[in-house]
């Protein structure tokens, strides 16, 4: 595969916000910018059907035929994110519920509960409709299904849709009311039921409600989602061959099995916001503001790498960042380059699209103060600029002829869904844990190390990996133990490992419960602790613990010992059990260390520098303070070499050579 065959630009435009005679004009813009792929329609619902089965395809056809015109593909998205005005007044009860029974109404977007059936024979219709009459438009090379699922916390609904699919959902699972009854041990607190019809939503209980009953219900609406979304799929696929299909997910999203949904896609996207993901969901002070007008040096790269584990190697950023968004708490302006920077980021991890969001600002409604690659005049706004230059690199690399295949990275991280889930739903967490911020923790310190990694599905094939990081397996997961048992790569179990049954129960047998087959430890005690009681495990390493730490019981010589005497990291073999959570630093010696002894190349980043191979190609990108010279952290990077970017690597700066 050559530059050209894979990296593409593309922008998302909304044709029914401006006036038709501009749309020439817009489409010989985009490509004077270099793009390539145009995202529209998915927010068009109320212009497509402006009442029950009065359809205006008309303008679309001539959006698209525009655009074709140009030279630009398109990637048409189903518009079920929005239903208009007229059906919510026909189904007034289509509509979530949150967790304080207050209904979440019309007036912005994703005002439905997927449980709601009726809606989905609405949504049926206007799929078909669109998939008849455009699915083999000859600039039609993919679609979007709805967009951006369970944004604005609207996964869990506890609508009375919702509560009676939950209550089928568990007579499917259960079979009988004695069985969910032993399976979430509700003869505590008197809690049993003698019939699925009393069951209830896991919420407005006086105190908190049972695990087992919530993990249920995540379930009962993690398999909602796919099957909302298998509905549009099954209509697209019948009548629209050739197209691929996707969906857009979000970042440090975990409200339902992105992994399962994928299974029923040909391309994972995901929207990128690193300024509004770092001010949003950043838990260090120190952090958000070293990288206020960059995003960390690995939010973007984690999701980057989990979206393209999800589609077999196949991901896009369907919404790249151009400038401030709307959204966050705090809304900076990015540093002059970054636009750039994070498309290069994207295509260095796999992405055979990078796409910025949006064409234009928009001058009226929610996402006025959300910049484009336009100002909402229509004069180009900053990021112009640098996507143009994106684009006439990747020409450069095309006439270069560089084979940009991406390879298996020697280090896979296994990402869990459902762990994710019950560690949120176990109780104590301690105030400053978080699954999915430790699982990130995880991440960054491979990528310090210079390590690419790949962040892959429990149920993926292990095989070839020199190093395999298994930090929240919670669940008993039997298949996933036999398949480590059978791989030749080193193994690093994390706290919490096997700690409960499918049903969030402890196993019968202690901690770490079927992954005991694979290394003799048992957790007898577990603590969390606040951040000013960080004890140090000193021995033949010394790490400083934070959050969560396990009393382990083993014939095993700990390598390490805290004051008290509990041991800290176990190993046979292959096989590591980490029984605490370092601290950062903690966990960066600990995995160079293990690294080492696999074989790794270990090469130490300096603050705020990243690297990534694809293909013939190693990336490095620099989001630190000053520039950085890249042959003194890899010598095989000389001038010669060399296709992107210089030797000295400025802030916001991307370096590209081709590897020997």
């Amino acid at each position: 595969m050559t530059a050209s065959d894979t990296l593409r630009t593309g922008v998302c435009y909304y044709p029914e916000h401006w006036p038709e005679e501009r749309w020439e004009q817009d489409a010989a813009h985009m490509r004077r910018l270099g793009l390539s792929v145009v995202r529209i329609g998915e927010f068009a619902w109320s212009r497509l059907e402006t009442a029950d089965g009065e359809w205006h395809f008309d303008w679309l056809q001539r959006a698209m035929d525009t655009l074709h015109a140009a030279g630009l593909s398109i990637v048409l998205g189903t518009p079920t994110a929005t239903p208009p005005a007229w059906l919510v007044k026909r189904h007034p009860d289509m509509f979530a519920v949150d967790e304080h029974g207050h209904t979440r109404g019309f007036g912005s977007r994703r005002h439905y509960c997927f449980s709601y059936q009726p809606y989905h024979e609405h949504c049926k219709r206007i799929v078909t409709a669109l998939a008849e009459r455009f699915g083999k438009h000859p600039a039609l090379i993919a679609w979007q299904t709805d967009n951006e699922y369970g944004c604005h916390d609207t996964i869990l609904s506890y609508s009375p849709a919702a509560v009676e699919q939950f209550r089928q959902w568990c007579k499917e699972r259960y079979s009988d009311i004695a069985s969910l009854n032993a399976a979430w041990g509700n003869v505590f607190w008197s809690m049993e039921y003698s019939d699925f019809s009393e069951i209830e939503a896991p919420v407005g209980a006086v105190t908190e409600t049972n695990p087992a009953h919530r993990l249920a219900y995540w379930r009962c609406a993690s398999d909602a989602v796919i099957a909302f979304d298998r509905v549009q799929v099954d209509i697209i696929r019948a009548h629209s061959p050739g197209r691929d299909v996707s969906h857009n997910f979000m970042g440090n999203f975990v409200e339902f099995d992105h992994h399962a949904l994928s299974r029923q896609l040909d391309i994972a996207t995901w929207d990128s916001y690193p300024l509004g993901f770092l001010t949003r969901d950043g838990v260090d002070p120190d952090e958000q503001k070293r990288y206020l007008r960059t995003g960390s040096p690995d939010g973007a790269a984690f999701h980057h790498d989990l979206y393209r584990g999800c589609c077999k190697g196949r991901f896009w950023v369907m919404e790249q960042q151009p400038g401030p968004v709307n959204w966050a708490p705090y809304n900076p302006s990015p540093r002059d380059g970054m636009a750039r920077y994070w498309g290069w980021e994207a295509f260095a991890h796999g992405a055979e699209v990078t796409s910025w969001f949006r064409w234009r600002q928009a001058p009226f409604a929610q996402e006025q103060m959300h910049t484009g690659l336009l100002l909402s005049n229509g004069e180009e706004d900053v990021a112009a600029a640098e996507v143009l230059q994106v684009a006439q690199e990747i020409d450069a690399l095309q006439t270069a002829g560089v084979d940009l295949t991406t390879q298996q990275a020697p280090v896979a991280l296994v990402f869990d869904y459902t762990g994710d889930r019950v560690q949120r739903n176990q109780q104590p967490d301690g105030r400053t844990h978080d699954p999915l911020l430790f699982t990130q923790q995880v991440y960054s310190a491979c990528r310090r190390l210079g390590l690419d990694i790949d962040v892959v599905a429990p149920d993926s094939d292990l095989s070839g990996y020199a190093l395999i990081l298994v930090p929240n397996a919670t669940i008993e997961d039997t298949a996933l133990v036999a398949s480590l048992a059978q791989v030749d790569g080193t193994v690093v179990l994390f706290p919490r490992t096997g700690s409960r049954t499918t049903e969030s129960a402890i196993p019968d047998a202690l901690p770490p419960g079927a992954f005991r087959q694979l290394i003799d430890v048992t957790v007898v005690r577990s603590e969390t602790l606040p951040p000013e009681e960080c004890p140090v495990a000193r021995g033949a390493e010394t790490s400083t613990v934070m959050s969560w730490r396990e009393r382990i019981r083993s014939p095993l010589t700990p390598i390490a010992t805290f004051d008290d005497g509990w041991g800290f990291h176990y190993t046979k073999g292959r096989v590591h059990y980490i029984n605490a959570i370092p601290e950062p630093q903690s966990l960066e010696r600990l995995l160079q260390a293990i690294g080492q002894r696999c074989g790794l190349t270990i090469t130490t980043m300096p603050e705020g520098v990243r690297t990534r191979r694809r293909g013939q190609l190693r990336f490095a990108f620099n989001i630190g303070t000053g520039p950085v010279a890249i042959a003194k952290l890899f010598p095989e990077a000389t001038a010669e070499r060399v296709l992107l970017g210089a030797r000295m690597v400025e802030p916001a700066g991307v370096v590209a050579w081709r590897v020997a």
